[in-house]
């Protein structure tokens, strides 16, 4: 009976201490635990950087996790991300890279009620640089046009992070990026280029991050910026979705619709350094050119160095303002300016060439008119037949029925003495007849039979018939013509170049 009252109390006494060792093992587990995640009861009163820790201890928060919600129906929603874009330096076009550089202040607001703090009777907000965000979960964005980026600042990066007392954080970074800008030249230097700077979510697609613009100005420029070249004259902001596959891999191996938010400025070019330094210039140029129609059609030596020199000039001021622009297939409106003067410089040269060409002819040339159409026939065709007038007979026929009329004429004056009576010394066929018509001759072109008996004239013209009188034609010396072109050529010029300037900047101005 003894033993087994012994034995029961020796049960008790083991199941006891038994118990005491488990509640202090529990006690210690506890206590470990709690030492581990510190408490948030003092929160009132730590500073901010043990706020900071306490808030992100591993035992409460997950850096690598994004901030997840839930809707009333218990679905996932995605995180959004307020964005705004301040500008306060902008470079002027690379036309011949096709870029443009930007120092901008890109922030991003979001909420993380993991952070909040508010029911800890904490009403302050939190300040941090980068040391601060490098404890906060991010969203990971990325500028999807850029040639190259970098985050401004010397020792300490210029990232500002901001913690509110309801989970609020804004991640403020200064930073430069060299953007892609697809340029039109086609109306150069009259254009205007579109440049747009587009934000990609990289990490997460639209089911878990959302980009969206700030309501309030999410694009501003700092009021002091300036512009050499360009001229601003408008900008948009825009949302949108980019599809991510196979074949546009640019999230990386992810697919999926990623979301993009994009702003696009409207940039025109300035051209009052184009119309000082090319259009100007090039308009003396041209009219140098000019200078030539004034100078002697058989001054060689002084019409060629002036043409020539005024050519090269010409091509030289072309190349150097083209020279920044890159290679394109199609025609710029500056390209047609050139193309249009150098047509005015290259036709001052032919013009020289033409004239001195016909100024060096020895044998004159005959006009029916006095006119441009006559004139530049005649020193196309320098020898033109002249036309039959009223007959069959050519020039050549004319000219020798003159000359056979002319020995006629000599033939009947030399048988005839002073007072009008026949030499009857000449036994010829006027002795026999001596009241033989006399035959005057007065031109090639007009031809007339005069008769004259004794006792009265009488006229007879031998083309009766014929009631229109023959055109006479004028002869002109090769110089004349190449003077009378001269002159020409000063008026003309003139007055093509002014046509085509009201062509060209009525098409650069309202087309």
């Amino acid at each position: 009976m003894n033993h087994s009252r012994n034995v029961l109390w020796t049960t008790l006494i083991f199941g006891s201490i038994l118990v005491l060792f488990q509640a202090s093992i529990g006690a210690t587990i506890d206590t470990v635990e709690d030492q581990d995640c510190p408490s948030l009861a003092n929160a009132s009163y730590m500073q901010h950087s043990q706020l900071i820790q306490t808030l992100t201890h591993v035992c409460r928060y997950d850096r690598l996790e994004r901030p997840i919600e839930y809707d009333s129906d218990a679905k996932r929603l995605p995180i959004v991300v307020k964005t705004r874009i301040y500008v306060y330096f902008l470079q002027n076009l690379n036309s011949d890279l096709l870029q443009f550089k930007m120092h901008a202040l890109l922030q991003l607001r979001f909420q993380d009620k993991r952070l909040a703090y508010k029911a800890f009777q904490r009403d302050d907000n939190i300040l941090g640089q980068k040391h601060l965000s490098e404890r906060l979960w991010l969203p990971h964005i990325f500028f999807a046009n850029e040639r190259e980026s970098s985050i401004l600042g010397t020792d300490e990066k210029d990232v500002l992070t901001s913690l509110s007392p309801e989970g609020n954080v804004i991640l403020s970074t200064r930073m430069q990026a060299s953007l892609y800008c697809w340029m039109n030249f086609k109306k150069f230097p009259f254009d205007q280029q579109l440049c747009s700077t587009v934000i990609e979510s990289w990490m997460y697609n639209t089911s878990d991050l959302v980009l969206e613009w700030e309501e309030r100005s999410p694009i501003s420029f700092d009021p002091e910026m300036r512009l050499t070249e360009y001229n601003m004259e408008k900008f948009w902001h825009n949302t949108t979705i980019v599809h991510s596959d196979e074949i546009n891999l640019r999230h990386g191996a992810f697919l999926g619709d990623y979301s993009s938010l994009s702003f696009t400025v409207n940039l025109r070019r300035e051209i009052g350094f184009y119309l000082l330094d090319y259009y100007l210039p090039s308009m003396m140029i041209v009219a140098i050119s000019w200078v030539s129609f004034w100078l002697q059609a058989d001054a060689s030596p002084p019409r060629i160095m002036l043409g020539t020199s005024t050519m090269l000039s010409f091509i030289t001021l072309s190349s150097s303002q083209s020279k920044n622009l890159p290679k394109v297939s199609y025609i710029k409106v500056s390209e047609v300016w050139f193309l249009g003067c150098t047509f005015f410089i290259f036709g001052s040269l032919v013009e020289f060439a033409f004239v001195n060409t016909i100024w060096r002819r020895k044998e004159n040339i005959e006009l029916k008119k006095v006119n441009s159409k006559y004139i530049i026939k005649s020193t196309l065709t320098p020898r033109p037949s002249r036309r039959q007038m009223g007959g069959s007979l050519s020039n050549d026929s004319r000219a020798r029925s003159c000359s056979s009329l002319d020995n006629i004429v000599s033939s009947t004056e030399s048988v005839r003495n002073g007072n009008g009576n026949v030499n009857h010394g000449y036994n010829n066929y006027l002795t026999v007849h001596p009241n033989l018509p006399i035959i005057k001759t007065e031109c090639a072109d007009n031809v007339s039979i005069s008769s004259e008996r004794m006792s009265n004239e009488h006229i007879i013209d031998i083309d009766k018939e014929k009631k229109e009188t023959p055109p006479t034609f004028t002869t002109m010396t090769p110089q004349e013509i190449a003077m009378w072109i001269d002159r020409r050529s000063r008026f003309l010029f003139p007055v093509m170049f002014l046509a085509f300037n009201a062509l060209y900047w009525t098409f650069v101005y309202v087309l």
